[in-house]
């Protein structure tokens, strides 16, 4: 039997077969089941309108995949499942000069529906019904003419059923390429329209469209969250976040983000940038701890720095929002680290102008420079110590392993060299921030 249906096949394709038969077996066997396929495939030429209507009735209660499409466009339907029996019943008669346009359509119904957004599954079945129905109709006809004949479509069906599976392979390789294609451009858009986003070049005109696109409301309530590689460590890719922190952010993790609000990821020459989607609505601050769940929840790796910043209302402010997240990560220690913009005001002031920043520092802290550089590094050591301790030499002691009098004689020192008075607050403020601006500017 194998041998049977590769020799039939050889007769429908105009090929010969790797191991030939008997020329008598062929002639009385095949021959005559191709006349009869013939003759009752051209019945069904003749008739393709209504074989067509069937077929899209059909489709229409079988197939929901196929309702959407048919209740929006009927006649579009028909003509395609129309083009589509016309060429593959063609095929049935005259391979050689109908298989280059019945792949072309087979392809192109691919390509369309999977554009449209039909599951492969139910294209795949239409198809599938399509040659059954074919099947049923070549059967019914051959029995009408001639009942004895129906016995010979048994030596063809094998070759009906292989032509309705090649095409319904033609069908899904076109349908998932387009599907690939379709992606690559959905995502390459949704790329363009995040980095018009957080560059603040968005279109306010395009900024529905944005939230549609992102899945993302309009008006909701955002953070930006930026990443980078700690000076001299080891380089993250640009092109793939750290992936602690993206499966930190990623939806069911504890977060207090929106739930099923995934980040959306961008990447920079210098940082990569995430947008937040947080619970608060318009106006409203949110959950105090919102921000620092999230925080707390990145476990940046060693020699990362992550700098979250303020939650600001509506995409339209996410280019701010960007821009402050850049702020937090510039007031990240150099080490690494994680900083969230709002507990780290004055740091960001500081950063925020380095020229400043650094004139600042020269002239609260240049008189030490002329100190031994031990010297000097104990005496700004003991003055972050007690300022970290809201001014307790008590506890600034505890944590230098040293009495509170040392700590005090260390603070006089200071105060002598410089000609500031930490109990003055304006000379305590320039003070702080002196040593911010050292600490992260390296002023």
């Amino acid at each position: 039997m194998p041998q049977v249906v590769r020799s039939r096949i050889a007769v429908l394709h105009g090929t010969h077969p790797a191991t030939p038969l008997p020329r008598s077996f062929r002639s009385l066997a095949d021959r005559a089941a191709v006349e009869v396929l013939h003759r009752a495939a051209r019945v069904l030429v003749a008739s393709l309108p209504v074989l067509t209507d069937r077929l899209v009735e059909a489709l229409y209660e079988q197939e929901p995949g196929y309702r959407a499409a048919i209740d929006s466009d009927r006649a579009e339907v028909w003509q395609e499942v129309h083009h589509s029996l016309r060429h593959n019943v063609g095929s049935l008669i005259q391979p050689r000069e109908f298989r280059d346009a019945a792949h072309r359509t087979s392809r192109w119904i691919g390509e369309i529906r999977a554009g449209q957004g039909v599951p492969l599954d139910a294209v795949l079945h239409a198809f599938r019904m399509g040659g059954a129905m074919v099947w049923q109709d070549l059967v019914d006809e051959t029995a009408r003419r001639d009942p004895d004949d129906v016995r010979l479509l048994v030596h063809v069906a094998a070759d009906v059923w292989n032509f309705v599976d090649e095409h319904c392979g033609i069908v899904a390789d076109a349908y998932r390429q387009a599907e690939r294609r379709l992606s690559w451009r959905r995502e390459n858009q949704q790329r363009l329209m995040v980095a018009a986003l957080l560059d603040g070049t968005a279109r306010i005109a395009d900024l529905c469209e944005a939230a549609a696109m992102l899945g993302l409301p309009e008006q909701g309530r955002y953070a930006v969250l930026a990443v980078a590689s700690a000076p001299g460590g080891p380089q993250q890719d640009p092109a793939r976040p750290p992936l602690n922190l993206a499966a930190a952010l990623s939806p069911g993790e504890g977060l207090s983000t929106a739930p099923g609000a995934a980040p959306l990821w961008h990447t920079g020459p210098d940082a990569a940038f995430a947008i937040l989607r947080l619970t608060g609505g318009p106006g409203d601050p949110g959950e105090p701890g919102e921000l620092h769940a999230i925080a707390d929840a990145l476990d940046a790796p060693a020699g990362t720095r992550a700098g979250i910043g303020s939650a600001l209302d509506g995409l339209a402010a996410l280019g701010d929002a960007r821009r402050l997240a850049e702020t937090a990560l510039r007031a990240c220690p150099a080490s690494g680290g994680t900083v969230l913009l709002d507990e780290h005001l004055p740091d960001a002031l500081v950063v925020s102008s380095p020229a400043l920043g650094s004139a600042l520092a020269d002239r609260v802290l240049g008189p030490l420079d002329r100190l031994d550089p031990s010297d000097r590094d104990v005496i700004l050591e003991t003055l972050t110590a007690w300022l970290d301790a809201d001014g307790s030499a008590q506890r600034a002691g505890a944590r230098l392993y040293c009495h509170r009098n040392t700590v005090l004689n260390r603070l006089r020192r200071f105060e002598q060299l410089t000609g500031r008075c930490l109990t003055r607050p304006r000379d305590a403020v320039e003070v702080s921030l002196a040593l911010a601006a050292r600490r992260l500017l390296g002023s």
